[in-house]
């Protein structure tokens, strides 16, 4: 007796499971999903996506300098000097999310201060 309700209960229990999991499949094919995805790829195509870290924002030959210290110390990361009238910024990484680029700013927070993780695209 005792077994045959563990028994009925396991089945019960996996019959519900199976259900959710084909559940899951079905909203991921909807039209309107499809729809915001294929939004969300033009969107990132137009405007790009992703993070960098800005370590600096001001007059040029201070950007410039801070620029060469960056590279003297991190030289396989992508650096880039940008102009905004009228302050230069000096823009460093490629990241994906922007916990990655959290992550690299405790790293950069040793040798450098005032850093800020930008958005691409805004």
């Amino acid at each position: 007796m005792k077994n045959s309700v563990c028994f009925l209960l396991l089945f019960t229990i996996l019959i519900a499971g199976t259900n959710n999991f084909s559940a899951q499949n079905k909203t991921n094919s909807t039209s309107e999903i499809k729809r915001l995805i294929s939004k969300k790829r033009a969107y990132n195509s137009s405007y790009g996506y992703g993070f960098r870290i800005q370590i600096y924002y001001g007059n040029e030959i201070k950007a410039r300098s801070l620029q060469s210290k960056f590279k003297a110390n991190f030289p396989d990361l992508y650096t880039k000097l940008d102009y905004d009238k009228p302050d230069w910024k000096v823009l460093v990484g490629n990241y994906k999310t922007k916990l990655e680029a959290d992550k690299a700013v405790i790293n950069f927070s040793e040798k450098f201060s005032g850093l800020i993780v930008i958005p691409l695209g805004k």
